[in-house]
């Protein structure tokens, strides 16, 4: 079975997203550039090089499990995240919005985090799950069910906006797998110890 990964692109202050991110016509907040490392100048994946290879890996996972407002912010992916197949898990307080009926391979889970990694998992099979948003990421390292967490750690201070963990109830014991320095991110993996 593969891993639960958090993959998230972070300011050197603990930001994945700035100032003004609440309105889903202004994704990732004011001036967001976090992700511009793994993306071309014409908005495509990398391919080649450190970026395009850390870009396989999060491309290669089985499924994905989301937060709610991610998947709202990024209109659901036009129902297909990445990939033929992927199917996505969005968790969720509430029912999901009429349209998301449109698309078949996006399921909202409202029984809580590990609900929705048993069923990422299983959908995954011996691939990884990818997981994204700030609130999914603390819900699973609060409930045990996150195995990595992989930081793309952008050379940039945003001085506001959404942090990637407020306050955890409990410390998390960290590994370190790997770090990788480019440019224009560096790029650290731990591995999360159970």
């Amino acid at each position: 079975m593969g891993l639960a990964v958090l993959d998230m692109s972070m300011s050197v202050d603990g930001y994945v997203a700035g100032p003004n991110d609440d309105d889903p016509n202004n994704p990732g907040g004011d001036g967001f550039t976090l992700h511009d490392w793994g993306l071309t100048p014409e908005g495509g994946f990398q391919e080649t090089g450190p970026a395009g290879e850390l870009m396989g890996e999060i491309l290669a996972a089985g499924a994905v499990v989301s937060g709610r407002r991610t998947a709202e912010h990024a209109e659901h992916w036009g129902g297909v995240h990445h990939g033929d197949g992927v199917r996505v898990f969005v968790l969720s307080h509430r029912p999901a919005p009429p349209a998301v009926a449109d698309y078949p391979l996006i399921t909202y889970v409202t029984d809580g985090i590990e609900s929705a990694m048993a069923q990422a998992k299983a959908a995954a099979g011996d691939r990884n799950v990818h997981v994204i948003g700030a609130r999914t990421a603390q819900a699973a390292l609060e409930a045990g069910v996150l195995d990595v967490i992989q930081l793309h750690l952008v050379p940039v201070l945003f001085g506001g906006g959404r942090r990637l963990i407020d306050l955890l109830p409990a410390r998390v014991q960290l590994e370190i797998e790997r770090v990788i320095d480019t440019p224009e991110a560096t790029h650290l993996r731990y591995r999360v110890r159970h």
